[in-house]
Protein backbone atom coordinates (compact mmCIF):
# COMPACT_ATOMS: atom_id res chain seq x y z
CA UNK A 1 0.00 0.00 0.00
CA UNK A 2 1.67 3.53 -1.26
CA UNK A 3 0.73 6.23 0.91
CA UNK A 4 -0.19 9.14 -0.57
CA UNK A 5 -0.43 13.22 0.09
CA UNK A 6 -1.53 15.69 -2.53
CA UNK A 7 -0.32 19.20 -2.50
CA UNK A 8 -3.22 21.82 -3.81
CA UNK A 9 -6.77 21.43 -4.04
CA UNK A 10 -7.44 24.23 -6.85
CA UNK A 11 -8.93 23.08 -10.17
CA UNK A 12 -6.80 19.33 -10.64
CA UNK A 13 -6.14 18.81 -6.64
CA UNK A 14 -9.50 17.58 -5.81
CA UNK A 15 -9.81 15.05 -8.45
CA UNK A 16 -6.83 13.41 -7.61
CA UNK A 17 -7.57 13.56 -4.43
CA UNK A 18 -11.10 11.20 -5.47
CA UNK A 19 -8.93 9.08 -7.75
CA UNK A 20 -6.46 8.24 -4.84
CA UNK A 21 -9.35 7.53 -2.39
CA UNK A 22 -10.75 5.38 -4.78
CA UNK A 23 -7.71 3.18 -6.00
CA UNK A 24 -7.22 -0.46 -3.72
CA UNK A 25 -3.72 0.24 -4.47
CA UNK A 26 -3.14 3.45 -2.62
CA UNK A 27 -4.48 4.89 0.87
CA UNK A 28 -5.15 8.37 0.42
CA UNK A 29 -3.24 9.76 3.63
CA UNK A 30 -2.62 13.88 3.53
CA UNK A 31 -3.96 16.45 1.60
CA UNK A 32 -2.62 20.22 1.67
CA UNK A 33 -3.59 23.65 0.13
CA UNK A 34 -3.21 27.49 1.88
CA UNK A 35 -6.93 27.53 2.02
CA UNK A 36 -8.89 26.49 5.08
CA UNK A 37 -12.29 26.29 3.40
CA UNK A 38 -10.94 23.89 0.67
CA UNK A 39 -9.20 21.97 3.58
CA UNK A 40 -12.72 22.14 5.35
CA UNK A 41 -14.33 20.44 2.28
CA UNK A 42 -11.60 17.61 1.76
CA UNK A 43 -12.46 16.53 5.48
CA UNK A 44 -16.32 16.54 5.22
CA UNK A 45 -16.05 14.19 1.82
CA UNK A 46 -13.34 12.14 3.43
CA UNK A 47 -12.86 12.55 6.61
CA UNK A 48 -10.01 10.11 7.57
CA UNK A 49 -8.01 12.08 5.46
CA UNK A 50 -5.28 14.25 7.79
CA UNK A 51 -4.88 17.91 6.32
CA UNK A 52 -2.19 20.47 6.57
CA UNK A 53 -1.64 24.35 5.67
CA UNK A 54 1.96 24.04 5.46
CA UNK A 55 3.79 21.69 2.82
CA UNK A 56 6.37 21.30 5.65
CA UNK A 57 4.23 19.20 7.34
CA UNK A 58 3.01 16.91 4.60
CA UNK A 59 6.42 16.07 3.22
CA UNK A 60 7.33 15.16 6.92
CA UNK A 61 4.19 12.78 7.34
CA UNK A 62 4.10 9.45 6.57
CA UNK A 63 3.81 9.87 2.70
CA UNK A 64 5.57 7.38 -0.03
CA UNK A 65 4.28 9.73 -2.80
CA UNK A 66 3.29 13.53 -2.85
CA UNK A 67 1.09 14.77 -6.23
CA UNK A 68 1.51 18.39 -7.11
CA UNK A 69 -1.29 20.24 -8.28
CA UNK A 70 0.10 24.02 -7.53
CA UNK A 71 0.67 27.03 -10.03
CA UNK A 72 3.39 25.77 -11.97
CA UNK A 73 5.82 28.96 -10.77
CA UNK A 74 5.50 26.75 -7.29
CA UNK A 75 6.34 23.37 -8.81
CA UNK A 76 9.70 23.35 -8.97
CA UNK A 77 10.39 23.89 -5.43
CA UNK A 78 7.85 21.66 -4.05
CA UNK A 79 8.94 18.90 -6.28
CA UNK A 80 12.71 19.18 -5.19
CA UNK A 81 11.96 19.04 -1.40
CA UNK A 82 10.01 16.22 -1.86
CA UNK A 83 12.63 14.24 -3.45
CA UNK A 84 14.75 15.55 -0.70
CA UNK A 85 12.32 14.06 1.73
CA UNK A 86 12.94 10.74 -0.28
CA UNK A 87 9.06 11.04 -1.66
CA UNK A 88 8.35 10.17 -5.41
CA UNK A 89 6.52 12.84 -7.14
CA UNK A 90 3.59 13.48 -9.64
CA UNK A 91 3.70 16.70 -11.04
CA UNK A 92 0.98 18.01 -12.64
CA UNK A 93 1.64 19.48 -16.67
CA UNK A 94 3.60 21.61 -17.08
CA UNK A 95 6.65 20.56 -15.05
CA UNK A 96 8.35 24.53 -14.97
CA UNK A 97 8.63 26.87 -17.42
CA UNK A 98 12.32 26.30 -16.96
CA UNK A 99 14.15 23.18 -18.55
CA UNK A 100 16.83 23.32 -16.38
CA UNK A 101 14.39 23.03 -13.53
CA UNK A 102 13.05 19.90 -15.31
CA UNK A 103 16.38 18.44 -15.64
CA UNK A 104 17.28 19.33 -11.76
CA UNK A 105 14.38 17.56 -10.76
CA UNK A 106 15.11 14.33 -13.41
CA UNK A 107 18.77 14.12 -11.72
CA UNK A 108 17.78 14.63 -7.98
CA UNK A 109 15.50 11.62 -8.69
CA UNK A 110 18.22 9.56 -10.29
CA UNK A 111 20.61 10.09 -7.50
CA UNK A 112 18.26 9.38 -4.98
CA UNK A 113 16.59 6.28 -6.76
CA UNK A 114 12.87 8.16 -6.76
CA UNK A 115 10.00 8.52 -9.25
CA UNK A 116 9.07 11.57 -11.09
CA UNK A 117 5.82 11.45 -13.48
CA UNK A 118 4.73 14.13 -15.11
CA UNK A 119 0.59 15.07 -15.46
CA UNK A 120 0.14 14.53 -18.66
CA UNK A 121 -3.72 12.91 -19.13
CA UNK A 122 -4.25 12.33 -22.30
CA UNK A 123 -0.61 9.74 -22.43
CA UNK A 124 -3.20 7.16 -20.73
CA UNK A 125 -6.33 7.98 -22.48
CA UNK A 126 -7.53 5.55 -24.23
CA UNK A 127 -8.62 7.77 -27.00
CA UNK A 128 -4.94 8.26 -27.68
CA UNK A 129 -3.97 4.88 -27.33
CA UNK A 130 -6.02 3.83 -30.16
CA UNK A 131 -5.12 6.73 -32.40
CA UNK A 132 -0.87 5.94 -31.72
CA UNK A 133 -1.72 2.25 -32.53
CA UNK A 134 -3.93 3.43 -35.72
CA UNK A 135 -0.90 5.93 -37.01
CA UNK A 136 2.18 3.46 -36.19
CA UNK A 137 0.53 0.42 -37.76
CA UNK A 138 0.25 2.19 -41.04
CA UNK A 139 -3.16 2.10 -41.37
CA UNK A 140 -3.36 6.20 -42.61
CA UNK A 141 -0.52 5.85 -44.04
CA UNK A 142 2.27 8.89 -44.73
CA UNK A 143 1.28 11.40 -41.73
CA UNK A 144 0.92 14.79 -43.77
CA UNK A 145 -0.47 16.92 -41.48
CA UNK A 146 -2.09 17.35 -37.40
CA UNK A 147 -4.18 20.26 -36.82
CA UNK A 148 -5.48 20.18 -33.30
CA UNK A 149 -7.88 22.78 -31.09
CA UNK A 150 -8.55 23.45 -27.81
CA UNK A 151 -10.41 26.14 -27.17
CA UNK A 152 -12.98 27.49 -24.26
CA UNK A 153 -14.16 30.46 -22.53
CA UNK A 154 -11.89 30.62 -19.75
CA UNK A 155 -10.52 29.46 -17.36
CA UNK A 156 -8.05 32.11 -16.50
CA UNK A 157 -4.53 32.14 -15.05
CA UNK A 158 -2.54 34.66 -13.57
CA UNK A 159 0.12 32.67 -13.64
CA UNK A 160 0.47 31.06 -16.79
CA UNK A 161 -0.56 32.22 -20.50
CA UNK A 162 -2.78 29.78 -22.67
CA UNK A 163 0.45 28.35 -24.77
CA UNK A 164 1.52 27.16 -21.10
CA UNK A 165 -1.70 26.12 -20.03
CA UNK A 166 -3.37 24.42 -22.51
CA UNK A 167 -0.70 23.62 -25.11
CA UNK A 168 0.99 20.51 -23.51
CA UNK A 169 -2.31 18.65 -23.37
CA UNK A 170 -1.39 18.45 -27.65
CA UNK A 171 1.89 18.67 -27.81
CA UNK A 172 2.18 15.49 -25.61
CA UNK A 173 -0.43 13.77 -27.98
CA UNK A 174 1.14 14.53 -30.57
CA UNK A 175 4.65 13.55 -29.60
CA UNK A 176 3.28 10.37 -28.42
CA UNK A 177 1.34 9.88 -31.69
CA UNK A 178 4.73 10.14 -34.19
CA UNK A 179 7.18 8.74 -31.38
CA UNK A 180 9.27 11.44 -32.59
CA UNK A 181 10.03 15.17 -31.58
CA UNK A 182 9.70 18.01 -33.80
CA UNK A 183 12.84 20.20 -35.35
CA UNK A 184 11.58 23.71 -35.13
CA UNK A 185 8.52 24.93 -33.67
CA UNK A 186 6.85 28.88 -34.08
CA UNK A 187 4.05 30.65 -32.29
CA UNK A 188 2.27 33.86 -32.08
CA UNK A 189 -0.75 35.03 -30.24
CA UNK A 190 -2.67 38.16 -28.74
CA UNK A 191 -3.53 39.13 -25.56
CA UNK A 192 -6.95 41.06 -24.91
CA UNK A 193 -7.80 40.39 -21.76
CA UNK A 194 -4.54 41.12 -19.49
CA UNK A 195 -1.89 43.00 -21.32
CA UNK A 196 0.70 40.65 -19.61
CA UNK A 197 -1.10 37.33 -20.61
CA UNK A 198 -1.60 35.85 -24.06
CA UNK A 199 -5.16 34.40 -24.38
CA UNK A 200 -4.71 33.03 -27.53
CA UNK A 201 -2.31 31.18 -29.39
CA UNK A 202 -1.04 29.43 -32.74
CA UNK A 203 1.69 27.36 -32.57
CA UNK A 204 3.28 25.45 -35.62
CA UNK A 205 5.49 21.90 -35.04
CA UNK A 206 7.41 20.88 -37.79
CA UNK A 207 9.02 17.38 -37.76
CA UNK A 208 11.89 16.00 -39.67
CA UNK A 209 9.63 13.55 -41.51
CA UNK A 210 7.80 16.75 -42.93
CA UNK A 211 4.76 16.18 -40.59
CA UNK A 212 3.39 19.78 -39.92
CA UNK A 213 1.67 19.74 -37.21
CA UNK A 214 -0.89 23.52 -35.89
CA UNK A 215 -1.99 23.85 -32.74
CA UNK A 216 -4.67 26.09 -31.78
CA UNK A 217 -5.59 27.14 -28.16
CA UNK A 218 -7.82 29.67 -26.45
CA UNK A 219 -9.34 31.02 -23.69
CA UNK A 220 -12.01 33.41 -25.91
CA UNK A 221 -14.15 31.16 -27.83
CA UNK A 222 -17.78 30.58 -27.18
CA UNK A 223 -17.74 26.84 -27.59
CA UNK A 224 -15.84 23.80 -25.73
CA UNK A 225 -13.69 22.16 -28.77
CA UNK A 226 -11.34 19.82 -27.76
CA UNK A 227 -10.80 18.10 -31.50
CA UNK A 228 -7.33 16.70 -33.56
CA UNK A 229 -7.66 15.90 -37.03
CA UNK A 230 -4.74 13.46 -38.48
CA UNK A 231 -4.64 13.59 -42.28
CA UNK A 232 -2.57 11.12 -43.29
CA UNK A 233 -1.67 9.40 -47.52
CA UNK A 234 -4.41 6.52 -46.85
CA UNK A 235 -6.85 7.80 -44.29
CA UNK A 236 -8.14 10.15 -42.29
CA UNK A 237 -9.08 10.60 -38.32
CA UNK A 238 -10.48 13.20 -36.44
CA UNK A 239 -10.63 12.78 -32.59
CA UNK A 240 -13.49 14.78 -30.80
CA UNK A 241 -12.90 14.77 -26.91
CA UNK A 242 -15.75 16.65 -26.21
CA UNK A 243 -18.05 13.95 -27.70
CA UNK A 244 -19.60 11.40 -24.74
CA UNK A 245 -19.92 8.36 -27.57
CA UNK A 246 -18.48 8.76 -30.51
CA UNK A 247 -15.01 10.37 -30.09
CA UNK A 248 -12.78 8.64 -33.32
CA UNK A 249 -14.07 8.78 -36.81
CA UNK A 250 -11.54 7.24 -39.42
CA UNK A 251 -11.92 8.56 -42.89
CA UNK A 252 -11.32 6.28 -45.83
CA UNK A 253 -10.37 9.67 -48.07
CA UNK A 254 -7.53 10.74 -49.86
CA UNK A 255 -6.07 11.82 -53.15
CA UNK A 256 -3.44 10.11 -54.99
CA UNK A 257 -1.61 11.47 -58.14
CA UNK A 258 -0.77 9.24 -60.72
CA UNK A 259 2.71 7.90 -61.24
CA UNK A 260 2.78 8.32 -64.73
CA UNK A 261 3.72 12.29 -66.40
CA UNK A 262 2.63 13.99 -69.15
CA UNK A 263 5.14 15.64 -71.71
CA UNK A 264 6.04 18.50 -70.25
CA UNK A 265 7.54 16.12 -67.08
CA UNK A 266 4.57 17.03 -64.77
CA UNK A 267 2.40 14.23 -62.64
CA UNK A 268 -0.81 13.61 -64.87
CA UNK A 269 -3.38 15.91 -63.29
CA UNK A 270 -6.14 16.02 -62.00
CA UNK A 271 -4.79 14.05 -59.01
CA UNK A 272 -7.63 10.48 -57.95
CA UNK A 273 -9.51 11.50 -55.12
CA UNK A 274 -11.54 8.43 -53.12
CA UNK A 275 -14.17 8.40 -51.18
CA UNK A 276 -14.94 5.02 -48.78
CA UNK A 277 -16.14 4.54 -45.40
CA UNK A 278 -16.29 5.98 -42.13
CA UNK A 279 -15.72 3.75 -39.27
CA UNK A 280 -16.28 5.09 -35.59
CA UNK A 281 -14.53 2.41 -33.08
CA UNK A 282 -15.66 1.79 -29.80
CA UNK A 283 -13.16 3.55 -27.34
CA UNK A 284 -13.85 2.24 -23.56
CA UNK A 285 -14.80 5.24 -21.37
CA UNK A 286 -12.19 4.52 -18.18
CA UNK A 287 -11.18 7.85 -16.94
CA UNK A 288 -7.65 8.83 -18.01
CA UNK A 289 -6.68 10.47 -14.95
CA UNK A 290 -7.32 7.25 -12.97
CA UNK A 291 -5.53 5.41 -15.29
CA UNK A 292 -2.67 8.07 -15.12
CA UNK A 293 -3.11 7.59 -10.74
CA UNK A 294 -2.77 3.84 -10.98
CA UNK A 295 0.61 4.06 -12.97
CA UNK A 296 1.95 6.21 -11.13
CA UNK A 297 1.81 3.41 -8.17
CA UNK A 298 2.61 0.45 -10.28
CA UNK A 299 5.72 2.63 -11.11
CA UNK A 300 6.96 2.69 -7.72
CA UNK A 301 5.88 -0.47 -6.72
CA UNK A 302 7.61 -2.25 -8.95
CA UNK A 303 10.38 0.06 -9.99
CA UNK A 304 9.30 1.01 -13.54
CA UNK A 305 10.07 3.89 -15.42
CA UNK A 306 6.28 5.92 -15.92
CA UNK A 307 4.91 6.69 -19.55
CA UNK A 308 5.03 9.96 -18.76
CA UNK A 309 8.75 10.28 -16.97
CA UNK A 310 10.89 12.96 -16.32
CA UNK A 311 11.95 13.62 -19.82
CA UNK A 312 8.54 13.55 -21.09
CA UNK A 313 7.96 16.32 -19.22
CA UNK A 314 11.15 18.13 -20.45
CA UNK A 315 10.29 17.52 -23.77
CA UNK A 316 7.20 19.48 -23.67
CA UNK A 317 8.77 22.08 -21.57
CA UNK A 318 11.52 22.30 -23.91
CA UNK A 319 9.18 23.04 -26.78
CA UNK A 320 7.04 25.25 -24.68
CA UNK A 321 9.93 27.09 -24.25
CA UNK A 322 11.01 27.86 -27.68
CA UNK A 323 7.37 28.40 -28.52
CA UNK A 324 7.22 30.83 -25.94
CA UNK A 325 9.84 33.07 -27.05
CA UNK A 326 9.43 32.68 -30.99
CA UNK A 327 5.88 34.16 -29.26
CA UNK A 328 7.73 37.31 -28.24
CA UNK A 329 9.72 37.17 -31.36
CA UNK A 330 7.26 37.96 -34.01
CA UNK A 331 6.52 34.26 -34.54
CA UNK A 332 9.97 33.59 -35.79
CA UNK A 333 11.04 29.69 -35.75
CA UNK A 334 13.29 28.32 -33.47
CA UNK A 335 15.16 25.17 -33.71
CA UNK A 336 14.59 22.42 -31.17
CA UNK A 337 17.54 20.31 -29.60
CA UNK A 338 16.66 16.70 -29.05
CA UNK A 339 15.32 15.88 -25.24
CA UNK A 340 17.71 13.13 -25.09
CA UNK A 341 20.79 15.35 -26.50
CA UNK A 342 19.77 17.77 -23.74
CA UNK A 343 19.49 15.39 -20.60
CA UNK A 344 23.43 13.78 -21.77
CA UNK A 345 24.68 17.40 -22.41
CA UNK A 346 23.93 18.39 -18.48
CA UNK A 347 25.23 15.16 -17.20
CA UNK A 348 28.48 15.43 -19.04
CA UNK A 349 28.73 19.34 -17.35
CA UNK A 350 27.57 17.48 -14.59
CA UNK A 351 30.90 14.91 -14.91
Amino acid sequence: MVNVGVIGCGYWGPKHVRNFHELEEAQLTMVCDLDEDRLERVKTQYPYVETALNPKDLLRGNVDAVVIATPVGTHYQLAKKALLHDKHVLIEKPVSTSSREVLDLIELADKRNLIVMVGHTYEYHPAVDFLRELVQSGELGDIYNIDASRLNLGLFRPDANVLWDLAPHDICIVLSLLDDEPIEVSARGSHHIDPHLCDVAYIELLFASGTMCNVHVSWLHPRKIRELTIVGSKKMAVYDDVSEAEKIHIYDKGLAVAASTNNNGFATWPPNYHYGDVVIPFITNAEPLKLECSHFIQSIVEGIKPRSDGLAGLRVTSILEAANRSLLNGGEREKLTPTRTIAEASKATIS
